[in-house]
């Protein structure tokens, strides 16, 4: 639960950062205030990240970003990793299901790093990566006080992940127990790993001295990721998919991303002309929409290499969407078996004056990710591919150089008015429901920016620890809702007041006449950071 006094809507006149850690966004902001694009502010947010944050992302995981250029053009960057070559069955003979931890966790390649060199190919990019590094190269080297939700993560999760192979006891257990609340973090090996990104160049992660550094540990450690597939990586550029609705075209990532997911919820609940926040209508409609989105999203959204349905196709066709909605029973919930999803991530974004709008998430997957510190470079690993099925053939289905599915997704929406807006959360399964529950506050029904992510949320389904299909919902909902969802037949479990199982979200928006408005989570450490 958080203890911060309440926030309210941040504005300003130059531009605006977000993001879950109030020093990542204070990095971005200054990189802004120095003339730095939407573009090198994310990445300076998303460098502090690393050294700040470490439990919920880093460089060793996968990013994904959606950008609004200032003529207007939208595009994406997939910052994702394959599985190594020698990631396939034979590798986990004897398992039922992908170890979540540990070296055989560690079984895709890091693409986050990947994203931030294709971003900064932009012309219009022209600090030096030394500078957009700098403030998380001091974090790491000088140290960082541990928030309450990282030492309580650390608490957590430390049984399985201190006897991991690694430097991971070493780093987040330097005293022989979990680092606790205003412990100082330092990353040492962390910060000269950054410190080489800014002196070598970013493509320096996958192949040179810093890659073959990367290979060793992970050889040595028991990961199947190779020399060879960091060599082999390269982030892609597939177009991001949209959705019209009413007085806005919304956009998110493409498969192997949830984005589908999270812009089907929104025009489905475009078509159900719900008047009102907050009450039975929204709720249960938000929530009956992303049931419709999720059957969809767990039959097709994965490597696209790996299906033939058509996402695009079916945003753009409003008579099936018309359809999908009449499936809805406005007074009835549909039952909801479904089995969840994992993943927990950061989200962040930047805009800039001259109308780039950015918003970017990263993850290393759980939280730690594999569990795997390598010793050399300070590099947390990912466990993303942990999501992989040991099957021979279908969803999601373990095979060298697929791309497992993605929680991740970041979102955008152009108004017919003008504005633009970057939106997100980390959440593994929560992350379109939040999406869809603070957009439709702000853009449905007028509300305040920062209110819309204050107030309380929903889950259907899992994230942050507890494998259930219940919908949670937090305090502080007009106390009648509770019973209306249970008597519609919703498994409904309150889970008390705010709290981080709801996701750490954030917004931004860039209003018609050039000005901007910023909001952060009071979930989360985030902060909203104006120029």
């Amino acid at each position: 639960m958080s203890t911060r006094p309440p926030m309210k809507t941040v504005t300003a006149p130059h531009g605006m950062v977000s993001a879950p850690h109030a020093l990542a966004a204070k990095a971005g902001r200054d990189v802004l205030a120095e003339g730095g694009t939407a573009i090198e502010a994310c990445v300076a947010v998303a460098a502090t990240l690393a050294a700040v944050y470490p439990h919920m992302t880093g460089i060793g995981g996968d990013g994904f970003w959606v950008i609004r250029e200032s003529d207007g053009r939208v595009h994406a960057i997939h910052g994702c990793g394959g599985a190594a070559a020698r990631a396939d069955r034979a590798l986990y003979a004897g398992l039922d299901a992908v170890p979540q931890r540990g070296p055989l966790a560690a079984n895709t390649v890091a693409g986050t790093v990947s994203a931030w060199e294709v971003a900064l190919a932009d012309p219009s990019c022209t600090l030096p990566l030394a500078r957009l590094l700098r403030d998380a190269i001091a974090h790491a080297e000088n140290g960082v006080a541990v928030s309450a939700g990282g030492a309580q993560i650390a608490a957590d999760k430390g049984v399985e992940l201190r006897g991991q192979p690694g430097a991971y006891a070493e780093v987040f257990e330097p005293e022989g127990r979990p680092i606790r609340e205003g412990d100082l973090l330092r990353q040492p090996r962390l910060a000269e790993t950054l410190r080489t990104l800014a002196r070598d160049g970013l493509a320096s992660f996958y192949r040179g001295d810093l890659a073959r550094s990367i290979a060793q540990d992970l050889e040595a450690l028991g990961s199947p990721v190779s020399g060879a597939d960091l060599a082999a990586h390269a982030a892609t550029r597939p177009a991001p998919l949209s959705v019209p609705i009413a007085g806005a075209r919304l956009y998110n990532s493409a498969p192997p991303t949830q984005g589908f997911a999270s812009l089907l919820i929104l025009a489905l609940f475009d078509r159900l002309k719900v008047d009102a926040a907050d009450g039975f209508d929204h709720v249960h409609g938000l929530v009956e929409a992303t049931k419709q989105a999720f059957r969809l999203r767990d039959v097709h959204v994965g490597d696209p290499a790996f299906t033939d349905f058509d996402f695009q196709g079916l945003l753009d066709d409003a008579q099936a969407l018309d359809a999908l909605a009449a499936r809805i029973d406005p007074k009835q919930a549909l039952a909801w078996p479904q089995p969840p999803q994992w993943g927990d991530t950061c989200w962040f974004a930047a805009a800039d004056g001259e109308g780039r709008v950015v918003s970017c998430i990263q993850s290393t997957y759980f939280e730690f990710g594999s569990g795997l510190v390598l010793p050399q470079s300070g590099i947390t690993w990912q466990n993303r591919g942990s999501s992989f099925r040991l099957a021979k053939s279908g969803w999601n289905a373990l095979k060298p150089g697929r791309k497992p599915f993605h929680t991740l997704n970041p979102a955008l929406a152009l108004f017919e008015d003008g504005r633009v807006m970057a939106y997100g959360t980390m959440g593994g399964e929560g992350q379109p429901q939040t999406q869809a529950a603070l957009f439709t506050r702000y853009a449905r029904f007028g509300g305040d920016l920062q209110a819309a992510i204050s107030a309380p949320r929903w889950l259907l389904g899992r994230t942050w620890g507890d494998v259930t299909t219940s919908l949670k919902l937090e305090d502080g909902f007009d106390e009648s809702l509770y019973a209306q969802l249970a008597r519609a037949g919703h498994d409904v479990e309150r889970v008390g007041p705010l709290t981080a199982t709801m996701g750490h979200a954030g917004a931004i928006v860039r209003l018609a006449d050039g000005t901007f408005e910023g909001a952060s989570d009071p979930r989360s450490d985030g902060a909203a950071a104006g120029w």
